[in-house]
């Protein structure tokens, strides 16, 4: 039997010396700036930010404990900081292609300049053009139009009638228009004297009426073209009074905007526009100016950049096609959807243009066409605001179409190592725009120095927190849960959230105490509450146990029977469960039955841990013969699922318990998993492990002498609960690390294992021995039960 002993209470938690900590409180720590023992993602972030190229935009993925939101947003506003203010962009309207809308950009601050001046220029239309109209100038000289063409139209009237009435004929003005009559001593003849007249001055008078209605019928016709070409300098004139009137401003503002051509070319646009319209502007009986048409010379400033300090940073937390790429508003008027270039609305990557974007990964897969739309824009460099009803489709109304606008923008997804490999691994274009990869690191290392460095980060999580000051044994209580969480004793976790949440519950414990300072009391107690809240499943699973419902034993031996130990996890909370694994065997085939696989409750790893036992056991007992041996194992009262290899190690050793028939101590359990050559191998949960079967234990009755094997490579990851602790300083509670499953099983039965010695034979009274004969004996059983069969004749051979 191997010489192991067990644990030291120094060995199965590391402590944290308060003396190490050099200061009362974190109130006199200087908060930290970068994240403890993050150089990677730091790195990977400085370069990812610098480096200008295409298609180098970052994904920051790392565990979601780890506040990378606010890491990131830190570092690039630090950044972003020195960097200059992106410029202001601007929509306006298309005077050429109305349902189009131009884009201009300005430098920053030049947005709201000329948003104001054209404000004034709206003004100008508004008041100007209604004080050109009253004018007495212009009220002259359209009179002098108006009289002009009434001259010119009632003087060819005037003609024809001057030579009517020398001719004897009267032109008569009738609300149908004019006609010719003859007349004698001024006087219009009647219908019987005009009949008694002779017939050839009748004739005479009815061919001058003729030629005279000619003459009449021509000059009628004229008056549609005097009426246009009146109209034509009816509208001249006020295209020269509007030009009168707004020339000057005009004038001013290309004068202002010179250095902005984009600008210069839309101020003569409007300005074309306003002459084009100048009698629409004029509005109807003196109302002014339409304002559907004023508001045609209204600036949409999409994205302001005038108060900007720097680059922008922006998180955009709702990322749909709409806010990524911008949209367009309606309004509902006489029964219809109305817009405008007013109603376009900017989405988070104009926003970030000349700067940095951050997005969740998560939401924006969850969201229609957002990953699409966010890769168009990053391929194309452009950004077209269209909605996803157009984009799919579903609407074939007209609508606007504004002109895309270029971004310069650094995008920054933020997600978990899981979307990033599915990302790389299904969609060829995500490494193609997503080229920097910035890994957070799960834990750091553990030592006097980090210590330190992990003061400082609790300092800053409690100022953000406003959670009183720690004093060192607050720090230290926490750096020793920050291992606790690590599951190991030469790391700490980088999860700052689950920190901060112990902090803040530790805060209030101490104001509940009204004490100014957090202690490591108050940690404590905020660690034992959490996991009171947390701990209902657990409290019901100790209760099945200790009521017999559930069969556990912790005293006593068994043959073919051991407690093993598996961790359950329940969202944030996990804790260790102990369960009875039992084993059967008879001569076979060589087949070790997993029963949880056979009944489809075992997951792959689980039914690979079993198949290595059982090559392990055929390999040492039967390494150059058929193994005869039909063995089943199985996890009693087991309803659910399970996977893992970490009871491969208990299940070897009841198994061969079963084979040998020697009994097992119940006091211990057993964790870890096993490889081919016997070897015991580290498993997960070790802490929560031990400390399921220290609870069931307890409950059973008073502790002498129960404990836990577990892996020789798992001593370095124990951090276990106080009361543990105490009863391993105690020796009332063990913990044995084992090597190989020898050792195991040199614990658990009290015999030793044996080795093979010269003649390939494990010594007399060995564990060992007693599994070899047994299985030579299930040999011999075999080879019978195929004799009476097959009615043949006995093998030589010894086979096991």
């Amino acid at each position: 039997m191997p010489d192991i002993k067990p644990l030291g209470v120094e060995q199965v938690y590391r402590r944290c010396p308060e003396e190490s900590l050099d200061f009362e409180t974190t109130e006199t720590l200087e908060p930290l700036g970068d994240p403890v023992g993050q150089d990677r993602v730091l790195q990977a972030m400085r370069f990812g930010a610098g480096i200008r190229n295409h298609g180098f935009n970052l994904f920051v993925l790392g565990p979601r404990g780890v506040d990378r939101h606010a890491l990131v947003r830190r570092f690039l506003e630090k950044r972003a900081a020195g960097e200059s203010a992106p410029p202001d962009l601007c929509y306006v309207y298309n005077f050429s292609e109305p349902d189009a809308p131009s884009a201009i950009r300005l430098s920053a601050g030049d947005g709201r300049s000329l948003r104001r001046d054209m404000d004034g220029f709206i003004e100008e239309l508004r008041t100007g053009v209604a004080a050109v109209f009253e004018s007495e100038e212009y009220q002259s000289r359209m009179q002098d139009i108006q009289d002009e063409f009434e001259q010119r139209q009632q003087k060819g009237l005037s003609e024809i009638g001057e030579e009517a009435s020398e001719s004897g004929i009267a032109l008569i003005s009738t609300p149908g228009g004019f006609t010719l009559a003859p007349m004698r001593d001024g006087e219009v003849l009647e219908p019987d004297d005009y009949e008694k007249l002779p017939d050839d001055e009748r004739k005479k008078i009815e061919d001058k009426i003729a030629e005279l209605q000619k003459k009449l019928q021509q000059e009628i016709q004229r008056i549609p073209a005097l009426r246009k070409e009146l109209r034509h300098r009816v509208r001249e004139l006020n295209e020269e009074m509007i030009l009168f009137a707004l020339g000057g401003p005009v004038r001013e503002l290309k004068d202002h905007w010179s250095h902005e051509p984009e600008v210069v070319r839309y101020l003569d646009a409007a300005r074309e526009h306003v002459v084009e319209n100048a009698e629409a502007l004029r509005g109807r009986r003196g109302s002014g100016p339409p304002e559907e048409l004023l508001e045609r010379f209204r600036v949409n400033l999409l994205v302001d950049n005038a108060e900007a300090e720097g680059a922008p940073v922006i998180y955009e937390d709702l990322p749909t096609h709409h806010h990524l790429v911008g949209w367009i508003e309606h309004q509902m008027r006489n029964g219809a959807l109305y817009t405008d270039v007013s109603m376009i609305r900017p989405g988070s990557l104009h926003k970030a243009n000349g700067g940095y974007l951050i997005l969740d990964v998560r939401r924006v897969l969850s969201h229609p066409m957002a990953w699409e739309s966010l890769k168009r824009v990053l391929f194309s460099g452009n950004v077209r605001i269209e909605s996803l009803e157009r984009l799919y489709g579903l609407v074939s109304t007209s609508s606007l179409q504004p002109e895309n606008i270029p971004v310069s923008v650094k995008v920054v997804l933020v997600g978990e190592r899981l979307l990033y490999y599915m990302l790389a691994h299904y969609d060829p274009d995500f490494l193609e725009l997503f080229k920097v990869e910035a890994d957070f690191e799960d834990d750091i290392d553990r030592s006097d120095e980090s210590h330190m460095l992990y003061a400082r980060m609790l300092a800053s999580l409690a100022r953000q927190t406003e959670t009183p000051p720690l004093d060192r044994s607050a720090v230290a209580r926490m750096i020793e849960h920050a291992s606790r969480l690590a599951d190991d004793q030469r790391k700490l976790t980088a999860d700052d959230r689950v920190l901060r949440d112990v902090l803040t519950e530790a805060g209030y414990w101490a104001g509940e105490a009204s004490s100014g300072v957090v202690s490591g009391e108050h940690v404590q107690h905020a660690i034992d509450e959490r996991n009171q809240r947390a701990g209902r499943l657990r409290q019901a699973s100790l209760e099945q146990i200790e009521r017999g419902t559930v069969m556990v034993s912790t005293r006593g031996e068994a043959v073919a029977q051991l407690n093993g130990l598996s961790v359950i996890q329940l969202g944030d909370f996990r804790f260790g469960r102990p369960s009875r694994i039992t084993a059967t065997a008879r001569p076979g085939n060589g087949q070790v039955v997993d029963i949880e696989r056979e009944v489809e409750l075992g997951g792959p790893i689980h039914s690979k841990g079993v198949l290595i036992l059982s090559r392990f056991i055929a390999s040492r007992f039967a390494p150059d013969s058929e193994l005869s041996l039909s063995a089943s194992v199985v996890f009693e009262q087991s309803y659910g699922g399970i996977d893992g290899d970490s009871a491969s190690l208990a299940e070897t050793c009841v198994l061969l318990s079963a084979i040998a028939r020697v009994p097992l101590r119940q006091s211990l359990a057993v964790t870890g998993s096993v490889n081919q050559h016997g070897q015991v191998q580290a498993v997960g949960g070790i802490s929560e492990k031990v400390e399921g079967f220290f609870d069931v234990c307890r409950r059973a009755g008073e502790l002498d002498g129960q404990g836990v094997i577990v892996p020789a490579a798992n001593v370095e990851h124990l951090m276990v609960k106080p009361a543990v602790q105490e009863a391993v300083s105690a020796g009332t509670f063990r913990i044995y690390p084992v090597e190989t499953v020898d050792d195991a099983i040199g614990l658990l039965t009290g015999m030793a294992a044996g080795d093979l010695d010269d003649e390939g034979r494990y010594p007399e009274d060995s564990f060992n021995r007693r599994v070899a004969e047994r299985l030579r004996e299930f040999g011999r059983i075999a080879r019978k039960s195929g004799r009476d069969r097959d009615g043949g004749q006995e093998d030589d051979g010894e086979g096991i």
